[in-house]
């Protein structure tokens, strides 16, 4: 496997899929708009709740970004199969590992990335315009400049660095795994296992273990509060800690063995 091969498979990826940017960049600017709007329309308070109108702006990007991962994973190895494209990238000199990497990569990579850049610069946007309108009405905008940019900027690129990428990584493999095995329904089928498993643990034990390590999993791990005054971007606390989470690393494991199955199934599948 070559580092090459894997880039361009990469921006292969980005260059087929144009909603991987193209709804982000939507969602961020009509966020941007209409804090605009809701401003000097005299709304929203411009300097009172400013701070809760840029967190809402990252959140509602990063919710957005991860409605489309999945959406992606779930069409990644089933669309190019049901189009029977994926007999002309077979052709191609990029292997099965390689092209399942590459799809693999762009939810964990290059849309976090792309949330953290998009996310910014939407934020950067408001903060703009608002100073103006403020500063238009005789107000001062200091107050707005004056919030903590830079831990801010540096909570969100580890929020999504460890919840976002590495800690949804089992997630993603899994929805590409379905994606590979699937001849029809692919979303069905990604979502009704986990379900039937759930189910049957509680009707047959009595218990709900699997549906609270889901739960945990696509809450980021945040299931237990963070400690008071901590801001929800830098949960956990620091990197050593999540990094000790024994769950991550079982999650790795399971991503691994997805992926490798997803290989496996790529290589041997018929188009559809």
């Amino acid at each position: 496997m070559s580092s090459g091969g894997l880039v361009w498979s990469v921006r292969r990826e980005v260059w087929e899929n144009r909603s991987i940017y193209l709804a982000p960049l939507i969602v961020g600017a009509a966020l941007a708009l209409s804090s605009i709007v809701g401003t000097f329309a005299g709304l929203n308070s411009p300097v009172g709740r400013f701070a809760s109108h840029v967190e809402l702006a990252g959140a509602a990007l990063m919710g957005t970004t991860l409605i489309v991962a999945i959406f992606y994973c779930l069409d990644a190895l089933y669309g190019e199969r049901r189009d029977r494209s994926v007999l002309f990238w077979k052709s191609m000199p990029v292997s099965d590992t390689e092209a399942v990497l590459s799809k693999m990569a762009v939810p964990m990579v290059i849309l976090p990335l792309l949330t953290f850049a998009i996310t910014v610069v939407t934020q950067f946007c408001m903060l703009l315009f608002t100073s103006g309108i403020v500063a238009i009405r005789g107000e001062s905008a200091a107050p707005l400049w004056n919030l903590p940019w830079g831990q801010m900027t540096t909570g969100l690129l580890y929020h999504l660095v460890t919840v976002h990428s590495l800690y949804y990584a089992p997630i993603f493999a899994w929805l590409l795994l379905v994606s590979a095995w699937a001849k029809r329904l692919p979303f069905l089928w990604a979502f009704l296992p986990p379900a039937a498993i759930g189910v049957l643990e509680r009707f047959v034990f009595n218990t709900t273990h699997f549906g609270s390590m889901l739960g945990a999993r696509i809450s980021g791990g945040m299931d237990s509060p963070p400690k008071k005054g901590m801001s929800m971007m830098f949960w956990p606390a620091h990197p050593l800690e999540f990094l000790a989470r024994p769950g991550l690393w079982i999650g790795w494991l399971f991503a691994a063995a997805c992926l490798a199955l997803a290989v496996w199934l790529r290589r041997r599948r018929d188009p559809i």
